[in-house]
């Protein structure tokens, strides 16, 4: 088991009917009473969640600052930074899904940074966020596992980048789950938060055999579980039993467990934010077109791990491997996912020699588990992947 340093000071509310706690919540971290909020597009004042809350904050000064994107844009981000600079709050509080949160993590961030915050995402030496206004979120859609992590991941159209930042500063003082939100969501985000929830368990599990069995365990559950209750997600995003499934998964497979003491490889998903930064595509249906190529390039790096994968989550025998990948592939599918970079662009035949020149540019030479994928392969990965 390798060594490791676990820390998580988020406080998760797990249920429904709990958003009255919020005030308390708020409590802990700050006697002020001006708090803002922040979302998206208005989803939360068709589902019945942005009333629930501006009631629970009766008794505070509340501002507003909507309009987070998809893929949250660092200039959309600045203006709640400089509304934040020009009227301080005590407080902000996530509503969305990840990209509100991750983008809330930049502006709490970004707000106590006096230099310029593309400089720390760009990671410019001696750059980095060390404070933030104390957040919470209340999530609405289970995906990333942003609502109990410091990470997120901010995309700049302008230069065509999407680029992450982390650190202690960004993890939530609380966040709040209820699974009933999930009946509110199009079939799409539904199917999207299941793969992505899927892909972060690989990402921290797909490299090789560890001695950290129960590490391997918890993820083998987790894409155990996501196999099983995501189909009656799809069918029935009512049933609170698979909607409460999913929405712990998709937290408890990026909140930092499953990396403790184990190898783990995030190059599907340093591809796929760059697909995304190229040509819009969501996400998760990023990382479901890059896997089963990239684990068939890299398939003697991963075999043993493919065959426990197969063998343990798919009830397969022998040396499974390459039948493994075909049924995550296939899995993707079931979900109405579609898994060729060409289904969602014509516009692909120069991606592949794209990627390689900017993962050459940043120095990205050495990547994956054993740090041998090289840009090269990351080119061919996403040839394959056409």
């Amino acid at each position: 088991m390798n060594n490791f340093e676990y820390y998580n000071p988020t406080k998760v509310i797990f249920g429904k009917d709990t958003y009255d706690q919020i005030p308390s919540k708020i409590k802990e971290s700050t006697a002020g009473k001006r708090v803002m909020i922040t979302y998206g597009g208005g989803s939360i004042k068709k589902n019945g969640v942005y009333d629930a809350v501006m009631s629970a904050l009766k008794d505070y000064e509340v501002v507003e600052f909507s309009g987070i994107e998809a893929n949250p844009e660092y200039d959309t981000l600045m203006k709640a930074v400089e509304q934040i600079k020009e009227n301080p709050v005590d407080f902000v509080l996530a509503i969305g899904g990840g990209s509100v949160i991750d983008g809330t993590k930049f502006i709490v961030s970004a707000a106590k940074y006096d230099g310029n915050p593309w400089d720390v995402l760009t990671q410019k030496k001696g750059c980095k966020f060390e404070y933030a206004l104390p957040f919470g979120t209340v999530l609405t859609l289970p995906a990333t596992g942003s609502e109990m992590n410091s990470g997120a991941v901010i995309s700049n159209s302008r230069l065509k980048e999407k680029r992450t930042m982390g650190g202690p500063q960004g993890f939530p003082k609380f966040s709040f789950l209820d699974p009933t939100v999930v009946k509110t969501l199009p079939k799409k985000q539904i199917a999207n938060g299941i793969v992505d929830a899927y892909m972060h368990t690989l990402e921290q599990y797909m490299t090789y055999p560890s001695n950290n069995l129960l590490q391997e365990r918890i993820a083998e559950g987790i894409l155990a579980t996501l196999i099983e209750i995501g189909p009656k997600v799809l069918e029935d995003p009512a049933d609170y039993k698979a909607a409460s499934n999913l929405m712990w998964c998709a937290t408890m497979a990026l909140n930092g467990t499953l990396r403790a003491g184990v190898a783990y490889d995030w190059t599907t998903h340093m591809i796929g934010h760059e697909l995304t930064a190229l040509h819009g595509i969501d996400h998760a249906r990023t990382l479901a077109i890059i896997a089963p190529n990239l684990y068939k390039v890299k398939f003697e790096n991963k075999k043993e791990k493919l065959i426990q994968y197969g063998q343990r989550i798919f009830g397969l025998e022998g040396s499974c491997g390459e039948e493994a990948i075909h049924r995550t592939k296939t899995f993707f599918e079931s979900l109405g996912i579609k898994t060729n970079l060409s289904d969602y662009t014509d516009d692909y035949k120069s991606t592949p020699k794209i990627i390689r020149e900017r993962f050459e540019e940043r120095g990205w030479e050495a990547m994956g588990e054993r740090n041998d994928l090289t840009p090269i392969e990351a080119e061919k990965i996403v040839e394959m992947s056409f």
